[in-house]
């Protein structure tokens, strides 16, 4: 089995230079990873905090799953990310730095289970997400002018 993408977040790239990626599994509810096979998650506000022993997914919304009904999970609840220690201890040290934080990517299933790709991230200023703009805009124009022809 390979990977199939469930959801990114595409406001990340935009935002922040994406310094360093990890994976992480995240520890779920029965009706959690339903919910996520079936596509119902957003990243859109989500965020990773980390501590000196464990690291979180904060305000991440997967769906209630329908048929599970009273035995639902709640969709914005925090929900543990599982790394090995030394990658724990390294977004920790790394966090603790003014300027870097850690934001979730996108999360994807992979023989399976679960993942969410996260990276070490540093906020960009106004004029570098002008500067994205334009060269996005560069580029789809000289797309277009290669269809033309």
């Amino acid at each position: 089995m390979g990977i199939k993408v469930i959801a990114t977040n595409r406001k990340a790239n935009f935002e922040y230079f994406l310094l360093e990626h990890f994976e992480a599994g995240i520890s779920l509810q029965g009706s959690e990873i339903k919910s996520i096979r079936a596509g119902q998650v957003s990243l859109s506000e989500a965020y990773v905090r980390a501590d000196s022993e464990n690291v979180w997914l904060v305000g991440a919304h997967i769906a209630p799953y329908d048929p599970a009904s009273r035995y639902n999970h709640d969709p914005v609840r925090d929900r543990r990310l599982l790394m090995h220690k030394r990658e724990i201890r390294k977004l920790w040290d790394t966090v603790r730095q003014k300027g870097v934080t850690i934001v979730p990517v996108r999360i994807y299933l992979k023989d399976g289970r679960a993942k969410l790709e996260i990276a070490l991230a540093k906020g960009k200023k106004l004029y570098d997400k002008r500067q994205d703009l334009a060269k996005k805009d560069m580029d789809r124009e000289i797309e277009r002018r290669e269809r033309i022809r």
